[in-house]
């Protein structure tokens, strides 16, 4: 797949200061690419599933990566993953952790419940912005992804 062809982010968080500097560092970089922000755990399954007030979207557009913070209102990350994992068509989209969890117990839920990676948020600016700058260039142009999406 040409990895300049548009592809789109969900982001899911729910602090509009780590929204705003993910948004920036994915701009930053220059990586052009669709960016939905789902600020609690249920509307980012409705944005998933094409329901509730996302439900004019096309369910069989997925996104090609989800951001996905653990500390979330009404559905945490780990229900939001586990949800997904458990849905025919959401269980092979890539879910990057992305959160300010140090706890072992989360990493290996994450794990167990079929997250791609697990990132901490740095807490440097400049070291978020490398982070962010990283994992958009292994999961948006390295990472070759089955082609249901």
């Amino acid at each position: 797949m040409n990895p300049f062809l548009r592809k789109t982010i969900l982001l899911v968080e729910d602090n509009r200061d780590d929204e705003e500097l993910t948004v920036m560092a994915l701009r930053e970089h220059q990586l052009l690419h669709e960016i939905f922000v789902a600020r609690d755990g249920a509307e980012a399954l409705d944005f998933l599933l094409a329901q509730g007030c996302y439900a004019q979207r096309d369910p069989l557009d997925l996104p090609t990566m989800v951001l996905l913070d653990l500390k979330l209102p009404k559905l945490d990350g780990l229900e939001v993953l586990q949800r997904m994992r458990a849905h025919g068509r959401l269980k092979l989209v890539p879910v990057i952790i992305l959160t300010t969890s140090v706890e072992e117990r989360d990493i290996l839920d994450c794990y167990e419940l079929g997250a791609n990676s697990y990132i901490r948020k740095p807490v440097d600016f400049s070291n978020f912005l490398e982070a962010v700058r990283q994992l958009s260039v292994y999961w948006l142009m390295l990472n070759e992804a089955p082609r249901i999406f």
